[in-house]
């Protein structure tokens, strides 16, 4: 699943070659992965639009009309955008095409269908609507703070929850424990400020490279737990190997003693 940098390399995309380019037609030939509207309805939506900005919040990338209302872009696991001039460069798995006046077109690419497609009249409201947090990074080290305060659940869970911080997913946030040395299980709220603190910067930090390298993972630095994340292969300082097991509801890598345990002490 795309997460915050993949979705910021999608815009960068996005922005470099559809924007202020006036919509001729539009062609959908499949339109299951566009949620609120029909491929007819779609179809007249668009048809005479211009895309004027974009926005990305966590995951979700919203493309501006001129008429102030926005196309939600949520990839799934294969969404992909394909800017062709000849027919030749069309992919295999194009669910619809917007044709320029400019005789360029931008192709939505999706072999499994999981990506999700929504015309959103008011960007506010939808947002408030699905209940999406800040983004991870917009959000402000005291709001990280003051969201973790007192949580019980665990530091994985905090990170892969979209209602507090939209934008970091599953590879991510064992990246985040890793470089900080924090059992993924750990309890948020028994983790020490300081620590804390450390998480929310290392986090920006690992998003922030993870763009610069447009979320290429084989640009990514060889010290990264990217390299080591599967079940048993052996720990930098070959002193123990990778675990893994369910928490937050994903599967989670780590080091079960390189990464330290932060739990509340038991009332007795």
């Amino acid at each position: 699943m795309p997460e915050l940098p993949e979705v910021e390399t999608f815009k960068k995309y996005f922005d470099g070659t559809s924007l202020n380019q006036q919509i001729e037609r539009v062609e959908v030939s499949d339109d299951k992965i566009i949620r609120n509207l029909t491929g007819n309805e779609f179809i007249d939506k668009l048809t005479g639009r211009t895309f004027l900005d974009s926005y990305r919040r966590g995951k979700y990338l919203f493309a501006r009309l001129d008429n102030e209302e926005y196309i939600l872009f949520h990839f799934g696991m294969t969404g992909d955008l394909n800017y062709y001039e000849v027919e030749a460069d069309r992919t295999k798995h194009e669910r619809f095409v917007f044709y320029f006046t400019n005789n360029q077109r931008l192709g939505f690419d999706c072999p499994r269908k999981f990506a999700r497609i929504n015309y959103v009249e008011n960007l506010e409201a939808y947002i408030a609507k699905v209940g999406l947090g800040e983004d991870a990074l917009e959000i402000s080290e005291a709001e990280f703070l003051d969201a973790a305060k007192n949580r019980k659940g665990s530091i994985k869970g905090f990170l892969l929850n979209q209602k507090i911080l939209a934008g970091v997913g599953n590879l991510y946030a064992d990246e985040v424990c890793y470089q900080t040395r924090i059992h993924p299980a750990s309890q948020v709220g028994a983790i020490p400020t300081k620590k804390l603190k450390e998480a929310f910067a290392v986090m920006q930090e690992i998003l922030k490279k993870a763009i610069e390298r447009s979320a290429y993972y084989k640009e990514y630095p060889e010290n990264w737990f990217w390299e080591w994340r599967k079940e048993g292969t052996s720990a930098p300082n070959g002193k123990e190997k990778v675990a893994w097991e369910k928490i937050g509801g994903r599967t989670t890598y780590f080091f079960p003693t390189y990464q330290r345990l932060y739990l509340f002490e038991k009332k007795r």
